[in-house]
């Protein structure tokens, strides 16, 4: 049986997609098509149920996915335990990100990773909105806040910390709050990634608990660039991390911390990718890098 075959049929099983399955390994989709329909008739049987819009994995074909992925898995080590020097990484790895991190953090140093790496090819996408990692065809995505239940493997890379921030536009306006008390005068910029509400107001850590003081808020966003842009024009207070260039935004007065002492909890910081045996080595190269290239950036926890 053409081992070949079974991992390209593994990716369409996977991203249910012929087209997404071509487009991570770098084929043509006929012959990813090919290639399954090839396995079908060696089997005897249906593996995928195809329809002009989607790809189902049949019962069948859920089974043969088992096995096969011990399969190539095992296939994978046996090749690796004879290869003196391992063959450079080659293919695409698909990541995607929150739009800042991307932009301030990863982007800048990605030079290095292909420098070390030069045959393999990085498609980011950085948004803010939740996706499916699996239907997208995504290798891995780092995200940022708490995790929904997603049978997905999770890597914690660590902590962000995060402060109360306003520029001087707005408290020249609104003046300075002192106490939670005051914050009954102010506005709270919301950030919510579908927009959908966002907080219901200023939080805050008491006695290791999270506190929530309600206020009044005009202005929704949904990325994390327009809720710093917010900030900056005086649309009102947010609660955000504060490694890297946002930092310097404080310390050139640009943006000022408020309530110090009323800060909102640190956000943990998650790589996840899907439930494999056998992660493909082009992405482990990345995660890695990633995970080594954010630690100075984060808390540990």
């Amino acid at each position: 049986m053409d081992l070949d075959a079974l991992r390209i049929y593994l990716h369409v099983a996977e991203t249910a997609s012929f087209t997404r399955a071509a487009e991570r390994l770098g084929l043509t989709r006929a012959r990813v098509s090919a290639a399954v329909q090839r396995l079908e008739t060696e089997l005897g049987t249906r593996l995928l149920q195809r329809t002009t819009r989607t790809v189902q994995v049949t019962d069948d074909g859920r089974l043969f996915a088992e096995r096969a992925q011990a399969l190539v898995a095992d296939a994978d080590d046996v090749q690796a335990l004879f290869q003196r020097q391992p063959a450079a990484l080659r293919g695409r790895v698909r990541v995607d990100m929150p739009l800042l991190l991307a932009a301030r953090v990863l982007l800048p140093r990605l030079p290095e990773f292909l420098a070390v790496h030069p045959h393999i090819e990085v498609e980011l996408s950085s948004t803010d909105r939740r996706v499916d990692l699996v239907r997208e065809g995504f290798d891995c995505v780092i995200r940022i806040g708490m995790l929904q239940d997603s049978g997905l493997i999770a890597r914690s890379l660590g902590r962000m910390r995060q402060i109360n921030l306003a520029s001087p536009a707005y408290l020249a306006a609104f003046g300075t709050p002192r106490t939670l008390a005051d914050l009954g005068g102010h506005r709270l910029v919301r950030y919510s990634a579908d927009l959908g509400g966002g907080p219901a107001g200023f939080e805050y850590v008491e006695d290791g608990q999270l506190r929530t003081q309600p206020m009044a808020g005009m202005v929704t966003v949904n990325t994390s660039l327009a809720y710093e842009a917010a900030c900056l024009a005086g649309l009102g207070i947010i609660q955000a991390p504060v490694q890297g260039p946002r930092a310097q935004l404080v310390a050139s007065g640009q943006l000022a911390e408020l309530l110090p002492q009323w800060r909102p909890p640190s956000l943990p910081v998650t790589l996840l990718y899907p439930h494999r045996r056998q992660v493909p080595r082009r992405v482990q190269a990345f995660m890695d890098w990633a995970a080594e290239l954010l630690a100075p950036e984060l808390e540990a926890g």
